[in-house]
C-alpha cells in the first residue's frame, strides 16, 4: 500500500494548550535546572496513566498539569517553550498554530496578567520568525474560577485583539462552572472580534454542548466529541459550521473513549460537521498533531483525499490571516497532487 506523507500535509493546529505543548525532555531539563521535584509519572514512567471521567482522575490530570507549569520559572522558559512548540508544529507540517493560555496561572512570576501575555506574544513573534509558522494566541479563562475572573481575561484579549490574540476560550472541568456563568465574559470578546472557542462535549454530553452554542455563540468547540449523543445537535453544529477541535488520544487518555476506533471522528466527518484535529497537551498524552491524523487513517479508514479534508477543515475553522490560508490550502491539493510513496 502507498500512502502519502501526514507530516507533510499542510494543515493548522487549533486546540493545544501552552505547558501541555512543552517537549518531555525540556519538562525534565527544567525541573533539574530550577530543583522542581517531578513524580515519576511525569519522568520515568511517562507519560502518565490517565483518567478523568471522575472528579478524583480530573484532579490527579490537573495536578500534574500544574506541577508540569511549575518548571517554567524563568522568561527564557517560556520563550523556549515557544519556540520548540513552533519548531515540532513545523516539522509535522502545521502552517498555523492556535495555542490557548490561561496568563493568571504564570501571573504570580512574570510580573501579572499584562506581563505575562506581553511576553507569551512575544516569544510567538520570534518563534514565527524563526520557524515560518504563524501563531494566534488564544486566552483562555478558567472555569473553575469566579466568571468575573473571566471577565478580566476577556477584557484583557480584546485589549490585544489584532496584536497577537485571536481568540477567547474556556477550558478545564466541564463539570464545574456552567456555560451561562461565562456570557458576559464571551460578550466582551465577541465584541472585540475574537474568535470564541469554549470546551464542551467532552467530560459532559449534549447538555455541556447547547449552552456553548445558544449563549456563548461559539465559533468552535474544544472537543464536542459527545454530540453525537444527540442527532439533533449534530445536525446544529454541522449548520452553523461550528468547528469541532476533535482530540483523539487525548479522548482515549482521559477515558472519554475506550480506544480511539470509538472516538466519532467517522460519524461526526459523515454528518457533516466541520473539524480540526488537535493534540490537546502533548506533554500528558505523549503524541502530537500527525498522530491524530494517523490515527484517522487506521483506527477510521480515512484515506487521502479525506484526510486532505480535514485539513482543510481545521485551516478555514483558524483565525489564520486570508493570506496564510490561501497559501495553506494550495499547500494541501498540491499534496493530494503529488502521488503517493510506499507506507512505512
Amino acid at each position: 500500500m502507498e500512502r502519502r506523507d501526514l507530516a507533510l500535509l499542510p494543515k493548522a493546529h487549533l486546540h493545544l494548550h501552552f505547558t501541555g505543548s512543552m517537549r518531555h525532555s525540556t519538562l525534565v531539563e527544567l525541573a533539574i535546572r530550577h530543583g522542581v521535584r517531578l513524580p515519576e509519572a511525569l519522568v520515568s514512567e511517562w507519560p502518565p496513566a490517565l483518567r478523568a471521567t471522575d472528579e478524583r482522575g480530573w484532579f490527579r490530570f490537573q495536578r500534574l498539569y500544574d506541577l508540569a507549569r511549575s518548571v517554567l520559572q524563568e522568561p527564557a522558559d517560556l520563550v523556549r517553550l515557544v519556540l520548540e512548540t513552533a519548531q515540532d508544529e513545523a516539522a509535522e507540517g502545521s502552517g498555523w498554530l492556535e495555542i490557548q493560555v490561561d496568563p493568571s496561572g504564570y501571573q504570580s512570576r512574570f510580573g501579572g496578567l499584562t506581563p505575562t501575555l506581553e511576553l507569551v506574544l512575544d516569544a510567538a513573534r520570534a518563534a514565527e520568525d524563526a520557524t515560518g509558522v504563524g501563531i494566534g494566541v488564544i486566552v483562555a479563562a478558567n472555569r473553575t474560577r469566579h466568571p468575573l475572573d473571566a471577565k478580566i481575561l476577556a477584557r484583557l484579549a480584546a485589549q490585544y485583539a489584532g496584536r497577537g490574540v485571536v481568540g477567547f476560550g474556556l477550558s478545564n472541568d466541564e463539570r464545574r462552572g456552567k456555560p451561562y456563568e461565562f456570557e458576559g465574559a464571551f460578550r466582551i470578546a465577541r465584541r472585540a472580534g475574537l474568535l470564541l472557542s469554549p470546551h464542551g462535549g467532552e467530560l459532559q454530553g449534549p447538555e455541556s454542548v447547547r449552552p456553548c452554542l445558544d449563549l456563548l455563540h461559539a465559533d468552535r468547540l474544544g472537543h464536542g466529541v459527545r454530540s453525537v449523543e444527540d442527532p439533533a445537535l449534530v445536525e446544529q453544529i454541522a449548520r452553523l459550521g461550528v468547528t469541532l477541535e476533535v482530540c483523539p488520544a487525548s479522548n482515549v487518555s482521559l477515558g472519554v473513549a475506550n480506544s480511539a476506533a470509538e472516538v466519532p471522528v467517522r460519524t461526526l466527518f459523515e454528518a457533516g460537521v466541520s473539524m480540526a484535529l488537535g493534540a490537546d497537551d502533548p506533554l500528558l498524552f505523549g503524541s502530537r498533531l500527525v498522530t491524530q491524523y494517523e490515527l484517522a487513517r487506521s483506527e477510521h479508514g480515512f484515506t487521502d483525499e479525506e484526510l486532505a479534508e480535514l485539513a482543510r477543515s481545521s485551516i478555514r475553522g483558524s483565525a489564520a490571516p486570508d493570506a496564510v490560508r490561501k497559501r495553506l490550502l494550495a499547500g494541501v491539493d498540491e499534496w493530494l497532487a503529488t502521488p503517493p510513496g510506499p507506507a512505512a
